[in-house]
């Protein structure tokens, strides 16, 4: 039987100017963007997607490969390319829509037109991701961390039986993160990129958010909100209105993708 497809449409609309897929946080699902996704204009549809172990997919084993994410989304998004598509990434979200847009490329398929990577810093010098090791971290240490960056209920992080059920999933989700290597060799198609952040986000630097200008010829710029790592969900309209503009400046350009 075939798996359920990790995405899926948050907000169908019968004949869309776009379809806009966007890609969750690490221990995340697409339920923290539900809220964004209302704030979108109208003619867009909006695909969430959730990686394997939470959401719509809690029945299956969640993945702790980077590779193994990017094959899973990948052949799922592939029945969605029949009309311009955007992808718009936070965090771990950020690094699938890299990988998904290489892969695009590499494959000869339609490339998005716009690129939103949101809280999360260009690739270190050495072709990581820089982040700690957070994921060999024991239990209570990990809950401290994770309690520090905010975007978790607090009713999780306080109860014991409810962090027994997040913590597989959040465990591979920063397995993945940081283990997660990029070739130097590779830059982004000429793709529209915009980057996201906050101004105090305690895991990635203004300065690490704008690097993101060495790895493509199209850079739109860096959209800083005040706020920390889920700076959006209090600057949902802001954060809306920004996408939105950034999008159809894109929309506009002569650079055509791939058909």
């Amino acid at each position: 039987m075939r798996a359920t497809s990790t995405v899926f449409q948050g907000r169908p609309v019968a004949d869309p100017r776009l379809r806009l897929f966007v890609f969750h946080h690490a221990g995340g699902s697409h339920v923290t963007y539900r809220a964004l996704a209302r704030e979108l204009p109208e003619d867009w549809e909006v695909c969430l997607v959730d990686a394997p172990g939470r959401g719509r997919l809690t029945h299956e084993e969640p993945l702790a490969e980077p590779r193994s994410l990017v094959d899973r989304v990948h052949d799922d998004l592939l029945v969605w390319l029949d009309r311009p598509f955007a992808f718009f990434g936070h965090s771990m979200g950020g690094l699938l829509c890299h990988d998904l847009t290489l892969r695009l490329d590499r494959d000869g398929l339609p490339l998005p037109r716009w690129l939103g990577l949101s809280a999360r810093g260009a690739p270190a010098p050495d072709g990581g991701t820089g982040e700690e090791q957070r994921h060999l971290l024991p239990s209570a240490e990990l809950r401290a961390v994770i309690a520090r960056l905010g975007g978790t209920p607090e009713a999780v992080l306080r109860d014991d039986e409810l962090w027994s059920l997040v913590e597989p999933v959040l465990r591979a989700d920063l397995r993945i993160v940081e283990t997660w290597r990029f070739d130097a060799a590779d830059r982004l198609p000429p793709v529209p990129l915009a980057v996201f952040g906050g101004t105090h986000d305690p895991m990635v630097t203004p300065a690490r958010l704008a690097a993101w200008a060495d790895r493509t010829s199209a850079f739109q710029g860096l959209r800083l909100f005040p706020g920390h790592h889920f700076y959006f969900t209090a600057q949902l309209p802001q954060t809306a209105t920004r996408i939105a503009a950034d999008v159809h400046a894109a929309l506009d350009t002569a650079w055509q993708p791939r058909r």
